[in-house]
């Protein structure tokens, strides 16, 4: 199932590698955001199906974003995209309400099992 996505992560590097990975996957990538407070003004504006959510950011982290979001729409999808050794928030993005996490760097099938799943 093809699934639009929004791509939230403040290194423009990683979000042209996962774009790379979802579009090659079949899946519409809709938006893309720098930081947390514009994920959460694009997810209200483009309705995606899925977000996946870098962990550290400026203006607002990760984490932060996936709260806000989910107070607006209790049934987001937010994937997680942490770097190694960020476990301890992983955890802290699931009790927010992130469905699943990818780590970096990232392996194309990983990247898409978890959007399959989240879907």
């Amino acid at each position: 199932m093809m699934a639009k996505i929004l791509i939230v992560d403040d290194a423009a590097f990683m979000r042209m590698m996962l774009k790379d990975i979802l579009t090659k996957g079949g899946h519409d990538v809709v938006g893309e955001a720098e930081n947390g407070l514009v994920a959460i003004q694009k997810y209200q504006e483009l309705k995606p199906d899925i977000v996946t959510m870098d962990i550290t950011m400026p203006e607002m982290e990760g984490v932060e974003a996936v709260k806000e979001i989910r107070k607006k729409d209790a049934n987001a999808k937010i994937v997680m995209c942490s770097a190694m050794g960020q476990q301890g928030m992983v955890v802290q993005a699931i009790q927010a309400g992130a469905k699943d996490f990818i780590v970096k760097p990232f392996q194309g099938d990983r990247v898409l099992d978890a959007i399959r799943r989240a879907i």
